[in-house]
């Protein structure tokens, strides 16, 4: 989802309307009414990145929104989070098969996915990118929220940092993307 998008949401008072919140959610938002680093001022939507407070780019994708704001932001839009496994079909797999990365099985070749650590590209940027079913940017821009709760892989075993990992099953959600990924198994 783009800033625009989701302030469209914001806008539209998201934040106050307790249908579009599950309970937890509802029980977590109390009086935000706006993206953690998102603020008014004169009329103008703006955001804090780091110590400076920039205008609100509305073709960047949203940053520092948690599960509750994903999911809310989906009910409003008539959409649900995918679960984990959906995410990576949607990133992973071709007519052929498993990819290693959504355009195929080759590292990207600067052209591919944001990977370069310059910032949120914008949300139709890297078309040559794209994952097998269309999807854009899987990738190497920003992390994106599932609806699966965290939990081990079949055959998961813990290696000597217990604390890495095995304290979060069961009590966290997925976030998918981001980072360069490598394949399971």
């Amino acid at each position: 989802m783009t800033n625009a998008q989701f302030l469209a949401f914001v806008r539209d008072d998201g934040y106050q309307r307790r249908d579009l919140w599950s309970p937890e959610g509802w029980n977590w938002k109390g009086e935000v009414c706006a993206p953690r680093y998102w603020f008014e001022r004169d009329g103008e939507w703006r955001e804090r990145r780091f110590d400076k407070q920039l205008p609100l780019e509305g073709d960047l994708p949203v940053m520092h929104v948690n599960w509750h704001e994903a999911n809310a932001f989906c009910r409003y839009s008539g959409r649900r989070l995918p679960s984990e496994a959906e995410w990576e079909f949607a990133a992973s797999f071709s007519g052929d098969g498993r990819r290693r990365y959504p355009w195929g099985d080759k590292a990207d070749d600067g052209v591919r996915a944001n990977l370069n650590g310059s910032g949120r590209a914008p949300v139709g940027a890297f078309a040559a990118g794209d994952s097998f079913g269309g999807c854009r940017q899987m990738l190497g821009n920003v992390w994106e929220w599932t609806s699966s709760t965290f939990a081990p892989y079949p055959d998961f075993v813990c290696d000597p940092y217990r604390e890495y990992s095995e304290p979060w099953f069961g009590t966290h959600r997925v976030l998918r993307g981001e980072a360069l990924r490598r394949p399971r198994g």
